[in-house]
């Protein structure tokens, strides 16, 4: 049985049941905050739990490394929208020990490309079109550094309320362990 076949034979069985019932919210987060973090599939259940935040208390924003790349880009948006449209008042930035994005090789990640079948004719358009592979494919020295990269874009952001506090922490990922990197409280 495919992933999908038995994803959706799952999602049958939680529906007719009416287990979705525990989960019931509406889209504002209770505890008006916006979570950036690392896609890492440790993090998925532990961090919440760890946290004490169930369903509907924050916005979690995920993607690797928990990095902001651009200041315009789609997780900065995502946050923006918390603020401006849901009501979050904070920021927290939450990145782990054992990242993945710790000293990525974006030119070893170039050539998995390569090994996939993508072309080096479409490789050389994006370079061409301005899309620096070593850029946008960018980690980071330690993940203390790239949180701080983070909360620096956030706080810096053009558009960001000088009001919201931004806060930066690194978890462990098989503990749950919280440190605090930056705690921001201006007023």
């Amino acid at each position: 049985m495919s992933i999908v076949s038995q994803l959706m034979e799952f999602n049958k069985q939680f529906v007719e049941e009416k287990q979705y019932e525990a989960y019931l919210t509406d889209k504002f987060p209770d505890k008006k905050m916006a979570i950036l973090t690392c896609m890492d599939t440790r993090l998925s259940e532990l961090l919440p739990r760890a946290l004490n935040l169930r369903n509907g208390d924050a916005k979690i924003i995920k993607n690797a490394g928990a990095i902001l790349t651009q200041p315009f880009g789609s997780a900065m948006r995502s946050i923006l929208v918390a603020i401006y449209e849901m009501g979050a008042r904070e920021v927290l930035v939450i990145g782990h020990h054992g990242c993945g994005m710790t000293n990525l090789d974006a030119a070893a990640m170039v050539n998995k490309f390569r090994e996939q079948g993508i072309d080096d004719k479409v490789l050389e358009t994006l370079e061409h079109s301005g899309i620096r592979m070593e850029r946008f494919l960018r980690g980071f020295a330690s993940p203390d550094e790239g949180v701080m990269h983070s909360v620096q874009i956030i706080r810096n952001h053009p558009l960001m309320p000088q009001d919201v506090e931004v806060h930066g922490f690194l978890m462990h990922p098989d503990t749950g362990e919280l440190e605090l990197l930056v705690e921001d409280y201006r007023g």
